[in-house]
């Protein structure tokens, strides 16, 4: 349900995360506006950067009704303002799976020279996005994978299952350091009927194991600041002793430190997941439990609206040896911690 920091790893395309709090029109002129935004930059090096023919990208998400979810349509709608060869038309996002449906087929109907679908769920929009392909329009899928490759051309997305062991390994080595023996992990996971939910814990379960450790307390929230305060006071009721926790998300994250702040628990840290400007600047400040968080980030948006540009223009990623766009792209989960917040506060979102 809710889904690194590709502005470091220019090798790519030099795309990057952009903020969050802009505030933007349903559908993007071809002439980008100068913004007073330093958390914006460039989606594109070198001949990349330089206009070429005209694209009209259509662009189709779920309702912003999470602050992660929230980002990924501002980065898409900001990354396309900065190409002055892009026209966005964008649809209102929905979580009504045959409303999304609709919208698409409408952007198909419009003929969109490429569309960027973030499906509400993968396995139902799959057709339409088959649909798209069949009719010559490149898809680029975004996060939630749709059942056949025969539905996108190519796909970016977040990496559930490293997100896991990337927490878990922080987690481990932290203890390790500290000589804390047989430590007890609590872990807030998000929906567990979720396949990336079920990814993230295994990883994080298997990098525990090759510690030596294992996950002790473990509860399922909604991936909601209330749930993820329920749940996580009943997780600290049942554990009298705790060494460290890893929540999965950081929108539930604003929860989870309420629930620990209300049981007065200041006994062990904590880790969040996706990579929130509000857990970075816990983080920061470090006064509290929260001391890392491994990203999810949605600046695979921008990269997604890069990336349509370039499939429209027939071009490869400017810096790999391939002509063409590769077929997936999985972002990488980079942890963030006090030592390095500085540098990826650019992907921050509002949770």
């Amino acid at each position: 349900m809710i889904q690194t920091n590709l502005a470091r790893r220019g090798f790519l395309f030099g795309a990057a995360g952009l903020g969050a709090g802009a505030v933007l029109a349903g559908c993007t002129s071809n002439e980008p506006e100068q913004q007073n935004n330093p958390q914006q930059e460039n989606l594109a090096q070198g001949d990349n950067a330089e206009p070429g023919q005209p694209v009209t990208i259509g662009f189709s998400a779920p309702a912003a009704d999470h602050g992660w979810m929230a980002a990924m349509t501002i980065n898409a709608r900001s990354a396309a303002e900065q190409f002055s060869d892009v026209t966005l038309n964008a649809t209102e996002g929905t979580n009504d799976v045959n409303q999304q449906i609709a919208q698409v087929e409408s952007l198909i109907n419009a003929g969109v020279d490429v569309l960027v679908i973030l499906p509400f769920d993968g396995k139902a929009l799959t057709q339409v996005g088959r649909q798209a392909m069949d009719a010559g329009i490149p898809v680029v899928n975004v996060d939630r994978v749709f059942d056949t490759p025969l539905a996108y051309r190519t796909w970016i997305g977040g990496d559930n299952y490293r997100m896991g062991v990337n927490a878990g390994n922080y987690i481990a080595e932290r203890l390790q350091r500290e000589n804390v023996n047989n430590p007890v992990i609590g872990e807030v996971a998000g929906i567990d009927s979720l396949p990336l939910t079920q990814e993230r814990s295994q990883g994080f379960r298997d990098a525990l194991q090759r510690h030596g450790f294992s996950v002790g307390p473990r509860v399922s929230a909604e991936f909601t600041p209330e749930s993820g305060e329920r749940q996580t006071a009943n997780l600290l009721q049942g554990a009298q002793t705790l060494h460290a926790l890893w929540n999965h998300d950081d929108d539930q994250g604003v929860g989870v430190v309420a629930a620990i702040e209300n049981a007065g628990r200041n006994d062990f840290f904590m880790v969040g997941g996706a990579g929130s400007t509000n857990m970075m600047n816990l983080i920061k400040a470090d006064s509290g439990p929260v001391k890392a968080t491994v990203l999810y980030s949605p600046s695979m948006a921008s990269s997604a609206i890069a990336m349509a540009r370039l499939l429209g223009q027939n071009k490869g990623l400017g810096d790999l040896a391939e002509h063409e766009i590769p077929s997936e792209l999985t972002t990488y989960s980079a942890v963030v911690t006090r030592e390095n917040v500085d540098n990826y506060m650019d992907v921050g979102f509002d949770s």
